[in-house]
């Protein structure tokens, strides 16, 4: 269920705030949101899977901490950011 690598790197080249970026909170919020799209759909068809579950819900609350993040440090990107991932906030 991990992201395939070309979709990885697509993610990383229109979220990175400049060359060689990885680790900023855009391109990690980015790769979270990927991530748990792809969880969900997968436990829509696999409703029992609890450990995936338990997955899922540690990774939104690692991007919901991100985000807090983001927007404490800059309004301006945080909702940028909300806008191109289509998040409601």
């Amino acid at each position: 269920m991990a992201l395939a690598t070309d979709e990885k790197k697509d993610l990383i080249k229109k979220f990175a705030r400049e060359k060689g970026d990885t680790g900023s909170p855009e391109v990690q919020i980015a790769l979270l949101s990927a991530q748990i799209d792809k969880l969900v759909t997968h436990l829509k068809e696999h409703k029992k899977d609890v450990h995936s579950r338990r997955g899922l819900l540690s990774m939104v609350a690692k991007r919901r901490r991100l985000l807090t993040y983001l927007r404490a440090r800059d309004e301006e990107r945080y909702k940028r950011l909300l806008s191109e991932l289509k998040l409601e906030k």
